[in-house]
């Protein structure tokens, strides 16, 4: 699909992943529109705009958008917060982001998360792990919009031919800091090679990819990286004597894919025996 005369938006620029991608991709060639509500903390890279926005302010995304190639969608709350406060970047504002696709024929990249199916539990030796189709089961708030977001991104691709592709990002820092991202862990080269993939490919359709780097203790399973091309090369493993024995104590958080979000806010009795949620 790659355009390099065409532009690429970049929402959520402002944020860690934001400042990663913004100077990786231009590097790479590509001509971005950074955007977000936050100013940029850094030097603008060379081959980028940016401008300030709020995703709740259609119009201005729609003309953020005029021109563009491709949407990458990193904006909106990101963390775990009270449903008022996601609602308006995290719903309303993705209505705009696909409006704005579907006008311009620009495929989406939705920077979607594992708390999306954060109350799957933790597979333990040998078990089946997740694969891309399987249920949503979000651990808040958060992971709620963004598997209404996987969702929207469904119903453009079927009623209006809007490519998309869903990241399902694990955990993406510069190193693993906990047991967990042991499991979760994507790095920021991984993910900036992932990008490349994604404006490169020829055609996506709608797809799901688990954002992980290469580590062996993963969770997750088959997904859709097939259609761009996308392997991880780096993995948590170089990690493991550093913070392998860094586990919460929380018997939820412990339990859950989705971590310390599961354990927010829980008021069910703590899961132990574990058959006490059979019906689960």
């Amino acid at each position: 699909m790659t355009d390099k005369t065409r532009p690429v938006l970049l929402t959520g620029a402002s944020g860690n992943l934001g400042r990663a991608l913004a100077p990786a991709l231009t590097a790479a060639g590509y001509t971005l529109r950074l955007t977000d509500i936050a100013p940029f903390p850094d030097a603008v890279p060379a081959g980028a705009t940016f401008t300030k926005a709020d995703l709740n302010d259609g119009p201005t995304i729609l003309r953020l958008a005029e021109g563009c190639q491709a949407i990458l969608h990193f904006g909106g709350v990101s963390t775990e917060q009270a449903f008022e406060v996601v609602l308006g970047p995290n719903i309303r504002g993705l209505y705009h982001i696909y409006e704005a696709a579907r006008r311009e024929r620009a495929r989406v990249l939705f920077a979607s998360s594992n708390h999306s199916i954060g109350f799957h539990e933790r597979p333990a030796g040998n078990a089946e792990l997740l694969d891309a189709d399987c249920a949503f089961r979000p651990d808040g708030f958060y992971g709620l919009s963004k598997a209404y977001g996987e969702l929207m991104g469904r119903l453009y691709w079927d009623k209006h031919g809007v490519e998309n592709l869903n990241l399902r990002i694990g955990s993406s820092f510069p190193e693993p800091v906990d047991a967990r991202m042991l499991s979760t862990w994507l790095s920021y080269a991984d993910l900036a090679r992932l990008m490349e993939r994604f404006l490169e490919a020829p055609r996506i359709g709608h797809a799901v990819v688990w954002g992980a780097s290469k580590n062996p203790a993963t969770y997750w399973g088959g997904d859709h990286r097939d259609r761009i091309g996308w392997e991880p090369q780096d993995t948590a493993e170089a990690f493991r004597d550093k913070v392998g024995g860094k586990v919460s104590g929380d018997p939820v958080t412990e339990r859950y894919q989705g971590g310390g979000y599961t354990a927010m806010d829980y008021t069910r009795e703590t899961p132990s025996p574990k058959d006490q949620f059979s019906l689960d």
